[in-house]
C-alpha cells in the first residue's frame, strides 16, 4: 500500500502536488479517525512518532518545581475548574490530540490513535465529539477533510485552546473565539486585516514540538515565548520608557485588558452545587448558578492582577497536604522585588472553592462526568471515591477517600500573553504613577509609588 501511494504521488505533476498532494491518494471513505491516520502513516510515520513525544500527546512533562522534579501536565494536575481529568476522561480528553482516551488503559504507543486532522484540517468542518474521548463527531466527511489538510491556522489551535474548561473563554481569558479573526484592537499581532499572525509565528515548531508552556499545567516549564524574540530589549524612542523594561514585562503595559470581547470565568464555587434553586444568568448571558456546578462569576474587559515573575512558578501536586483554612495557590508565579530575574507581569487569577478530603487534608480529584459522577448523582462522596480510585497518582500513593469532605478556597494564576493592544492603547504613565491605581505598589514590595518615594528594586539600583 505504501508503495502504491508513493507511486501515485510521484506520478502527479509538480503543480498538482504543490496545490494538494493528498486529494489523489486519499480516496476514502473513512468511517473513523483511526482509519484516516492509518493512511497518513503510510507517508508520515516519522511525524506521528514526533507527535507522540510532545506534551500535546502525553499530557505530561518532566519539570522542576522549587523543591522537587515532577512529571506534570493535564494528565495529573489539579485545577479549580472541573478539578482533574481522572474519571472524567471521555469529556476532558475530547481535546486530546488523539482518539479513544476513555480511561487509564489508553495505549499511548498506538500511532493510529494520533489525530492528524484536528491540527491540519483546512475545511473548517472537523469537530471532535465533546464527550467522545477525542473521536470526531459522527457524519463528518472525513475523506474530504483528509484530502484537504494543510498548515494549521488559529482556528485549529483554538478548537481546544479557546474552549479550555468547557466553554468559550472559560480558562485563559486572553484566548477565546474572538482570536479566530480578530481586529487590531483585539490583538495587534493577529489582526486578520493586518499582521495576521498564526499561532506558530510565535509558537515556533520543530518536529511537532511547539514552543511555549502554559503556567497552569507546566509551572516548571522553561520553554517560554518572549517579546524579545522579535522586539529589541529597548524598543521605545523614549529613554524613560526603556528603563522600565528591566523590571516591567512588555505585556504589563501592552495588554491593559483581557477578555475584551468574550467574558471569562473568574470564579467557580463548587460548594453551592446541588442546591435546588433557580438557575441564573448575568448581563452577558452566562450562568451565575447551575445546580450541577455551583456559582460562577464572569467578567469582561478585565484588568489583570500583577506580580513579580522570574520565569519559574510553583504548584500544588496531587496528594499534597493543604490547609483548609487558608487559600491554596494551585499554581502561582515566583519572584519578588529583590529577585534579579523577576519582572512585573500581568495575570488572570481564577478563584475557586473546591472539594477536599477532611481527614487526609488533600484536594479530591472528583468524578463529575459519566456514571456515578456528580453531574448525574449529585453525591459528592461517591464522586470523590470514584475520582480518587480512577487517579493513578492517588492509587500509587495509597490515598483512598476517607468518607468525609469539605470545600476550601483556591487560586490559579494564568499568565496573560495574548490580546496585545495597539501602542496607542497601551498604559500611560499616569495609569500607574501619581494618582494612577493600576498597580498595588505595596503588594509588589514598594513603600509607595516609586516615582514619589524614589524607591526601586534593590537589584536594579545604579
Amino acid at each position: 500500500m505504501r508503495r502504491l501511494l508513493l507511486i501515485a504521488l510521484a506520478g502527479m505533476t509538480l503543480n498538482t502536488y504543490a496545490a494538494n498532494p493528498h486529494k489523489e491518494v486519499l480516496e476514502g471513505p473513512f468511517a473513523t479517525g483511526t482509519q484516516v491516520t492509518a493512511q497518513c502513516l503510510v507517508c508520515h510515520e516519522d511525524q506521528a512518532t514526533d507527535v507522540m513525544k510532545t506534551s500535546h500527546w502525553t499530557w505530561e512533562l518532566e519539570q522542576k518545581l522549587p523543591d522537587r522534579t515532577v512529571l506534570r501536565g493535564k494528565k495529573n494536575s489539579i485545577n479549580n475548574f472541573c478539578t482533574s481529568i481522572s474519571g472524567n476522561e471521555p469529556r476532558c480528553t475530547s481535546c486530546h490530540a488523539g482518539y479513544g482516551w476513555k480511561d487509564n488503559d489508553f495505549d499511548f504507543k498506538d500511532k493510529t490513535k494520533v489525530d492528524c486532522l484536528v491540527c491540519h484540517d483546512t475545511t473548517g468542518t472537523y469537530v471532535k465529539d465533546p464527550a467522545g474521548a477525542g473521536e470526531p463527531m459522527a457524519k463528518l466527511d472525513l475523506a474530504k477533510i483528509a484530502q484537504n489538510v494543510g498548515k494549521p491556522v488559529r482556528d485549529n489551535c483554538g478548537s481546544c485552546h479557546f474552549y479550555g474548561g468547557g466553554g468559550d473563554a472559560v480558562k485563559h481569558g486572553d484566548l477565546d473565539s474572538s482570536i479566530s479573526y480578530p481586529d487590531k484592537a483585539t490583538d495587534v499581532h493577529m489582526d486578520s486585516d493586518g499582521n495576521d499572525f498564526q499561532c506558530q509565528n510565535c509558537h515556533t515548531t520543530e518536529k511537532h514540538q511547539i514552543s511555549g508552556n502554559a503556567m497552569g499545567v507546566s509551572p516548571g516549564g522553561i520553554d517560554h515565548i518572549g517579546c524579545e524574540n522579535c522586539h529589541d530589549s529597548a524598543p521605545h524612542s523614549n529613554k524613560k520608557l526603556n528603563t522600565h523594561t528591566a523590571t516591567v514585562a512588555c505585556q504589563t503595559c501592552h495588554i491593559p485588558y483581557f477578555a475584551k470581547n468574550e467574558p471569562t470565568k473568574m470564579r467557580w464555587d463548587w460548594s453551592t452545587a446541588g442546591e435546588d434553586k433557580p438557575e441564573a444568568v448575568d448581563q452577558y448571558g452566562k450562568h451565575t448558578y447551575q445546580k450541577k456546578k455551583g456559582n460562577f462569576v464572569w467578567e469582561k474587559m478585565v484588568k489583570p492582577q500583577y506580580a513579580w515573575y522570574n520565569g519559574t512558578a510553583n504548584a500544588y501536586m496531587t496528594g499534597d497536604k493543604m490547609d483548609p483554612n487558608a487559600i491554596t495557590k494551585l499554581t502561582y508565579p515566583i519572584g519578588d522585588i529583590n529577585d534579579a530575574k523577576a519582572k512585573i507581569y500581568p495575570f488572570k487569577v481564577h478563584t475557586g472553592k473546591q472539594i477536599y478530603d477532611k481527614k487526609l487534608n488533600i484536594f479530591v480529584t472528583a468524578k463529575v462526568y459519566g456514571k456515578g459522577g456528580y453531574w448525574s448523582d449529585f453525591d459528592w462522596s461517591l464522586a470523590a471515591k470514584l475520582g480518587m480510585e480512577a487517579n493513578p497518582t492517588m492509587v500509587e500513593k495509597g490515598l483512598k477517600y476517607s468518607g468525609e469532605y469539605g470545600f476550601a478556597e483556591t487560586e490559579m494564576w494564568w499568565r496573560i500573553n495574548h490580546m496585545v493592544s495597539p501602542k496607542a492603547q497601551a498604559l500611560n504613565c499616569n495609569d500607574c504613577h501619581n494618582k494612577g491605581s493600576r498597580l498595588d505598589w505595596q503588594a509588589l514590595g514598594y513603600q509607595g509609588d516609586p516615582m514619589k518615594t524614589k524607591q526601586g528594586p534593590k537589584h536594579k539600583q545604579p
